[in-house]
């Protein structure tokens, strides 16, 4: 893909693959049969969607820190460098009769859920026309299976075992699925939504997204302990994944979301990978003095993007259709940033900000019923 030297992390600007890591890359979806199988079985169209899908990711990022640098916004929270992860796991879902929660910086499962691009913009302007209306920058839309970020985190985890429960309860073959920073498996909310999955044993799954920090405090500073051993204190299986490898982490979770539509739910997955910047785009400098340069260093030569990019070649991929792709997809970021900028003088009156939110009937907006498939 294209890098950008004024919005990319340093480490990704002249980026070049290594030998050495795509030849890991590619013996990690080797190490387990049932993994291998599932990547085996993606034709060359599904892994081209999977590229689309990161890169959509990727220059969403990309779009939002220009607008910072070009006072359009005054920050934003960026993904960069766990793309993989949001990937992997919302491809191995089915977005028609599924439910995320992501985090804020699991942007990428709000389009691939099926929400427009122009209005994961819109987010961030609090335009009269953006999925919240104006309220809040952490934007989801339940037509869509997308339940909106929360800032506290862990507090997901009890929402989608509630939703799981709900799927349970009507004997619907569905999945809910949230992610989990490090940090967040601290909090008592976390515990208690885990605890209440395990014990009612509820389809959801749980992605402990272990990116090395919390907010602005290493994970060895918090007390984690051993991350990947979090979910053996339930009594949920789970299934750990290398974050940079999106098909690491797809496989894993087809697996994970197979064994809870058959009724062996909860599941988590341990996904590893690394923040390349800062709690948001104001404290990028304070980032890169928390973690030692070498670090940043190591996980730059990982670039999910361009380490799908090379395995794609060995696959047999040519580079011109990788390139289409590349500017294919810029192109239709581009006309999303600058249809969501049509709206930025559309500013909701301040008396909208008190939300409504049942109708006459006692409905709760936006929470009708999605259509179900059950196989």
């Amino acid at each position: 893909m294209k890098r950008y030297p004024a919005f990319d992390p340093p480490e990704y600007v002249d980026w070049t693959p290594d030998p050495e890591l795509v030849d890991a890359y590619e013996r990690t979806l080797g190490d387990d049969p049932e993994r291998t199988r599932i990547v085996t079985g993606l034709d060359e169209a599904e892994l081209l969607a999977i590229y689309r899908d990161l890169l959509r990711t990727r220059l969403h990022d990309i779009g939002l820190k220009r607008w910072v640098r070009t006072g359009v916004i005054s920050k934003a929270w960026l993904g960069t460098g766990e793309e993989a992860v949001t990937v992997g796991n919302v491809r191995a879902l089915d977005p028609d009769v599924d439910v995320v929660s992501p985090m804020i910086r699991n942007a990428g499962a709000l389009h691939m859920m099926g929400m427009p691009l122009a209005d994961m913009f819109r987010g961030y302007l609090a335009t009269s026309d953006s999925p919240s209306e104006g309220r809040d920058l952490h934007i989801g839309d339940m037509g869509s299976g997308i339940i909106q970020p929360i800032s506290h985190m862990g507090t997901s985890v009890t929402i989608v075992a509630g939703v799981a429960l709900s799927f349970r309860n009507r004997g619907e073959q569905r999945v809910a699925m949230t992610w989990i920073g490090d940090g967040a498996t601290k909090c008592a909310a976390c515990h208690e939504g885990m605890n209440l999955a395990a014990v009612q044993s509820l389809p959801v799954i749980f992605v402990i997204q272990n990116n090395q920090v919390a907010l602005g405090t290493p994970a060895e500073m918090h007390g984690v302990g051993d991350i990947h051993a979090w979910p053996a204190m339930y009594g949920i299986d789970a299934w750990s994944c290398d974050g940079n490898n999106v098909l690491d982490v797809y496989a894993a979770t087809r697996i994970a979301a197979e064994r809870c539509r058959s009724g062996h739910g909860p599941a988590a997955i341990v996904a590893d990978t690394f923040r390349m910047g800062g709690h948001a785009t104001h404290d990028e400098r304070e980032a890169r003095d928390t973690f030692p340069t070498e670090l940043f260093a190591a996980w730059g030569r990982r670039d999910p993007v361009g380490l799908f990019e090379a395995y794609l070649g060995r696959r047999g991929v040519k580079s011109d259709v990788l390139d289409r792709i590349d500017t294919e997809v810029t192109e239709e970021m581009e006309a999303a940033a600058t249809e969501a900028l049509e709206s930025k003088d559309r500013v909701p009156p301040p008396e909208h900000a008190l939300y409504k939110g049942f109708s006459e009937g006692g409905t709760l907006v936006g929470l009708e019923h999605r259509p179900v498939v059950i196989e």
